[in-house]
């Protein structure tokens, strides 16, 4: 049976099936375990755990009247997902002390920096693992907490600078990038904070069977002829053979490395599953996954902007749950930050924050052309009941001279308005 116990009455010989409170806290990389190191008891009685599930089961029953059982109809925590985002959350997400949320141009630089060092890491992981060894779970989980803390100030600023890539870094920041994405998607959706510990190492070790990729045709800049694509389609079930030899590995990593890429119709791969035969990590992944890569340059595809891949993503019918890509869009706005675009005046903008109380309603940057003279801006907050300006479609950068975007808005967006005005002059 399972039941709660507080921190102060746990005794070693227990099996740990869950821990309550906050991952970025807890001291443990597992969440389900026997206790038999005095030096584990310790740390989890110092840790601000206020309780943990003990299954009695599979080691030491509570001493009577210390242990409560949870009510039959209780959702477990820590557990696979629920099939479905109408199950969700897995329990209610108790208060954590998660960073405060800044705004994106704060949250860049730091942002910058986080991605710079995780890419690295990823990239050190995945040439261990091409050596033949295994994935050590604990030196993952430094990686996922820098990147929810950055999720947690702001979401779209990680998210949206891991879209600017070389194409020959693609796959360690596509890493990166999912990790952030299904992070920021399972805090929408509610799921607690250690199912959305899990989802974001799942997003990091999605891709980890591409290392058994010959480069030739990972990054072959044309089609794929149809032998190389039954070698692309086996990097899923080549990253889960690796991660069932790993230590440390949360079962939900291994579900997403062997699905991300079947679909809600049933004719992804490997196994071909449908509708709910899918679990919800697994169809989390793939919204996150396909989205992360149709908005950055490919070795054989030039990049489509956030925006249009979002369009795009929610016209492909039965690739995706709907229900799922909804609250995708959510999550990152229907006009992602770095979104060039049209205004009811007939000005231009670039999106530079979200309003997450209205998604149609941005920070917008709008730019004005003079006469004579250089081109300036103001910000424009469309959510102020004041404001007489709306989005009313896309705009391609190329069609008013932003090029390169990417070095256009990403510098824009971390100046405040009078330092920019002064670098669009220049």
């Amino acid at each position: 049976m399972i039941r709660r116990v507080e921190a102060r009455a746990v005794r070693l010989g227990m099996y740990i099936h869950g821990l309550e409170g906050s991952w970025l806290t807890h001291p443990f990389w597992k969440t389900k375990f026997l206790l038999t190191d005095p030096d584990d008891l310790a740390a989890l009685r110092d840790s601000g755990i206020e309780a943990v599930l003990i299954d009695d089961e599979k080691g030491t029953a509570p001493e009577a009247g210390s242990a409560e059982p949870l009510p039959s109809a209780a959702p477990v925590p820590d557990v696979a997902p629920a099939p479905s985002p109408a199950a969700t959350p897995i329990r209610a997400r108790r208060a954590v002390p998660l960073p405060d949320r800044c705004s994106a141009g704060e949250e860049m630089q730091r942002a910058a920096k986080i991605l710079g060092k995780s890419k690295r890491a990823v990239n050190r992981l995945f040439a261990e693992v091409r050596m033949g060894k295994a994935v050590n779970g604990g030196e993952v989980l430094p990686l996922v907490e820098d990147v929810s803390s950055s999720v947690s100030r702001n979401p779209s600023a990680l998210i949206s600078i891991a879209r600017i890539r070389s194409k020959d870094e693609y796959t360690y920041v596509h890493s990166v990038a999912v990790c952030a994405l299904m992070i920021n998607l399972g805090r929408q959706l509610g799921l607690d904070e250690g199912v959305v510990r899990d989802l974001g190492v799942a997003g990091l070790l999605h891709d980890v069977g591409k290392v058994a990729t010959p480069p030739e045709v990972l990054n072959k800049p044309g089609k794929l002829t149809d032998a190389e694509f039954v070698i692309m389609r086996s990097h899923p079930e080549r990253g889960h053979e690796v991660l069932t030899r790993s230590e440390g590995v949360p079962e939900m990593a291994l579900d997403v490395c062997l699905h991300h890429h079947e679909r809600i119709d049933g004719t992804g791969y490997p196994h071909g599953l449908k509708g709910e035969e899918i679990s919800l990590a697994s169809r989390i992944a793939s919204v996150c996954d396909v989205y992360d890569a149709i908005s950055s340059n490919r070795p054989y595809k030039e990049a489509w902007g956030a925006a249009d891949s979002l369009a795009n993503m929610y016209r492909w019918e039965g690739h995706f749950d709907k229900r799922l890509l909804n609250a995708f869009i959510r999550s990152v706005g229907i006009y992602p930050v770095g979104s060039l675009v049209k205004m009811r005046s007939g000005r231009i903008g670039l999106v530079i924050d979200q309003n997450t109380d209205d998604l149609t309603a941005p920070l917008v940057r709008i730019f004005t052309k003079p006469d004579r003279g250089p081109l300036t801006f103001h910000d424009l907050d469309l959510s102020r009941p004041d404001c007489d300006d709306l989005i009313t479609g896309r705009e391609d950068p190329e069609r008013w001279g932003l090029t390169p975007w990417e070095d256009f808005w990403t510098e824009l967006i971390t100046r405040k308005p009078a330092t920019a005005r002064r670098a669009i002059a220049s």
